[in-house]
């Protein structure tokens, strides 16, 4: 129950909860304080000064706001309401005070920094600092840290806010960095020089407020003002990230998260943020036809012209891949379903059941996460297959949530409770008594890995009964691919799963999918962004763009539909998948009822209403499953290497080079205790 105090912030009059910091009291009445090293999402470490405010009636001296809370503020002497003052002569010295004191050692770097721009000691110095320096003594130097390929040190520039020391430990669970020294010899340093292990390391530089921290491989690339920016979603895994895309001309030069609560926070993973430069290489950018084993580039007329006479009269399958657009899977399947074939989305053999929102879904939202009591992971390995979800789940679990796991153990970056790796483990918690979590908020997740056996639809069955005795019939259907919730909601699915729809099929029109190996036989037409596995096997080549080249929709894990919108255009003769289908839907005859994007989308809505409801997450009717009998198999994770899930992903070379490190940090020998 909230504890709402009245306080007097620069003549103004607020009610703020009494658990609130002065800080934040002072955001609610619109006053904004500068600071350096207080941050939302973090502990607080009091130790950058620079939110100093006047308490009246308080000790003489300014007060932290950031440490101090609302109800630790005595009221007047008459009981008034306590009076806080952001602009009074004693803070305005105290504030420059303080900025002189940052600046002793801070080099004269900003020309040459990539911090230059987007700096906050650069904006605060303008407005709250003074125009000169007391000190002339020699300026201190430390020396640069090695953190890995991802995060560029620049120790001199550092100011200790140890917001990157909060982040590592706290957000991402890893305890490589820390603080040594006292004084003058203070200074950030990692252990034993260790490089970083967490695919979250990235979020330090958006934390760092000065250019001590930065983006190795974006380093000296492009200034901030040079830059575009355009607010989209991440696909890289199935959260739906959302982030924004920044562009110099044609190309992506950097992506960075939004604040989203309900979804990422402000988070996100470092293949979401480093995968640009996959973007650039192993592109398509032009059709092409096999003719005598090789390929030959080709016209766009004449591309379509062979992959309409190849479709005619045969039997066709449609095959959905994983960064593939609400849309373009929509197309695909009124094409293919037009020409009496069959389309598939869930190419990995998942055993998600069609037409079951509650089965591919679920019912809990990301958000139900932060009030859990208690988490059960089912056959995933958060760490690796959703990064960000797993530094929520880690949140709740530092709050106090008991988290267990059946399945792999694997280092979560926070203690659980393991059952066991098999179906027997699950059969057992299945028997429990949970008659005690009735009052408690109990969520389930479920990992692609527990599905994709011959037994998922019998592991998704006990998972639901395991739900429904623990009270709220809170289950979340972890997915590893940006696509699939999205083909699953209009329907891309053949009854039988893979195998049907490829059963006798003359034809496989493979829509990025680029994770499945199309026996030899079928003639396949390729529709993708990059030259993978999917394009190897294919007989025409349909080159599209890639996530960042057109509008998209896009629906993530937990059901809720956002846009991912266009930042650059797709190279050479690169297509919109929606149009290319649209092209060849007349090239066959059978010409699709819709000319734009626009057009698209009102028959896609007209047939799945909640896909309008943009950023809305669909309330689920619960429907389980036929109980099954499981079989006796281990459960393995759907992802075994983080950094190389996807086409783009593969043709990055700093996904390489952080997957090779990966392994060889696996690998490496461990000295004997």
């Amino acid at each position: 129950m909230s504890d709402l105090r009245k306080i007097i912030i620069d003549e103004k009059e607020v009610e703020v909860d009494g658990a609130m910091t002065l800080i934040q009291a002072c955001e609610e009445a619109g006053v904004e304080i500068p600071r350096f090293c207080y941050h939302e999402r973090l502990s607080i470490a009091g130790n950058c000064r620079m939110c100093l405010v006047e308490v009246v009636g308080g000790p003489p001296k300014p007060a932290a706001s950031c440490a101090m809370q609302v109800k630790d503020l005595r009221p007047g002497p008459e009981g008034q309401p306590p009076v806080v003052r952001t602009n009074s002569p004693m803070v305005k010295k105290a504030r420059e005070g303080v900025m002189e004191f940052l600046l002793i050692n801070h080099p004269l770097d900003c020309p040459i920094c990539d911090q230059g721009g987007e700096c906050d000691l650069q904006d605060q110095a303008m407005a709250y600092g003074v125009d000169f320096s007391r000190f002339r003594e020699p300026k201190r130097a430390t020396t640069d840290l090695d953190l890995g390929p991802l995060v560029e040190t620049h120790m001199t520039r550092c100011i200790s806010c140890t917001r990157c020391v909060r982040f590592t430990t706290e957000v991402a669970g890893i305890h490589q960095m820390g603080q040594t020294g006292r004084g003058e010899d203070a200074e950030i340093t990692s252990y034993l020089g260790e490089t970083l292990d967490s695919n979250l390391q990235g979020n330090i530089i958006d934390l760092c407020p000065v250019g001590a921290l930065t983006s190795k491989p974006y380093s000296f690339t492009a200034r901030p003002w040079e830059l575009t920016k355009t607010e989209s979603i991440d696909v890289m895994d199935a959260l739906g990230a959302n982030i924004r895309v920044d562009t110099k001309g044609r190309e992506v030069m950097r992506f960075l998260p939004r604040n989203h609560d309900g979804v990422n926070e402000e988070w996100i993973s470092d293949k979401t943020r480093f995968v640009w430069d996959g973007l650039r290489s192993q592109r398509l950018d032009t059709p092409y036809i096999r003719e005598g084993g090789k390929l030959r580039p080709a016209t766009w007329p004449e591309a379509l012209g062979a992959a309409a006479a190849a479709m005619k009269g045969k039997k066709v399958a449609g095959l959905v891949g994983d960064l593939a657009p609400v849309e373009a899977a929509f197309a695909l399947k009124q094409l293919v379903e037009g020409q009496g074939g069959n389309v598939e989305c869930r190419t990995d053999g998942a055993k998600l059941p069609a037409g079951n929102r509650s089965g591919y879904v679920g019912t809990a939202s990301i958000a139900d996460i932060d009030t859990a009591d208690k988490i059960l992971l089912v056959g995933t390995n958060l760490r690796t297959e959703s990064p960000v979800l797993n530094a929520r789940v880690r949140k709740a679990w530092a709050r106090g949530a008991d988290v267990i796991v059946v399945g792999e153990k694997v280092d979560l970056t926070y203690e659980y409770e393991h059952m066991g790796t098999d179906r027997a483990a699950l059969d057992r918690v299945a028997g429990l008594d949970m008659s005690a979590l009735e009052d408690l908020n109990c969520i389930l997740i479920v990992g692609q890995g527990a599905l994709r056996e011959a037994d998922g639809e019998a592991v998704l069955a006990t998972v639901q009964a395991i739900c429904e005795k623990s009270g709220d019939k809170k289950l979340m259907v972890l997915h590893t691919a940006a696509a699939r919730v999205g083909a699953m909601d209009i329907g891309a699915v053949t009854t039988g799963g893979m195998a049907a729809a490829m059963d006798g099929a003359d034809v496989v029109y493979n829509l990025g999918a680029d994770e499945v190996d199309v026996a030899a036989g079928p003639f396949v037409i390729y529709q993708g962004s990059h030259g993978d596995r999917g394009a190897h096997r294919a007989d025409i080549i349909l080159p599209a763009a890639a996530y960042t080249e057109e509008n998209g929709l896009f629906v993530n894990t937990e059901g809720r539909p956002q846009l991912a919108m266009r930042a650059s255009f797709a190279p050479g003769d690169a297509k919109e998948n929606w149009a290319i289908l649209r092209a060849l839907s007349a090239e066959l005859g059978a010409t699709l009822p819709y000319d734009s994007l626009a057009a698209l989308r009102t028959v896609l809505i007209g047939e799945v209403p909640h896909l309008g409801d943009i950023d809305v997450v669909a309330e689920n009717d619960w429907q389980p499953l036929q109980a099954k009998k499981m079989g006796k198999a281990d459960f393995v994770n759907a992802v075994t290497d983080f950094y190389l899930t996807n086409p783009i992903a593969r043709a990055s070379m700093i996904m390489a080079e952080l997957s090779a490190n990966a392994k060889a940090r696996a690998n490496a020998l461990m000295a004997a205790e």
